[in-house]
């Protein structure tokens, strides 16, 4: 359960970041890193694409340095379910750390 907690953190944390600006895998691995979250490219990289094909994120090839990267954005859909999780995070946060 931990895990599929983690993960669905990892999810939230990147449509964040996507709605702000486009972003790409060894940033997010970086940008995760700063909060506690260990990630290897194996883990992003198929979060990333599974996010891309349900319509959440948008992908665009990019050469940067010589080499191609791939910069992710949120759809209007991704901005659409991130605002319905801020939702759903601040009802559960508000419950959970009533105490």
């Amino acid at each position: 359960m931990v895990r599929d907690v983690f993960l669905a953190f990892v999810r939230v944390h990147i449509l964040h970041h996507a709605v702000k600006e486009p972003v790409f895998g060894l940033e997010m691995i970086e940008e995760l890193g700063r909060h506690g979250y260990s990630m290897s490219p194996g883990t992003l990289y198929p979060i990333l694409h599974g996010m891309e094909k349900s319509g959440y994120l948008k992908s665009q090839d990019e050469v940067v340095g010589g080499r191609v990267r791939k910069y992710y954005r949120a759809t209007a859909a991704g901005r659409k379910m991130l605002t319905e999780l801020r939702e759903k995070i601040r009802e559960l946060v508000d419950e959970v750390m009533e105490d």
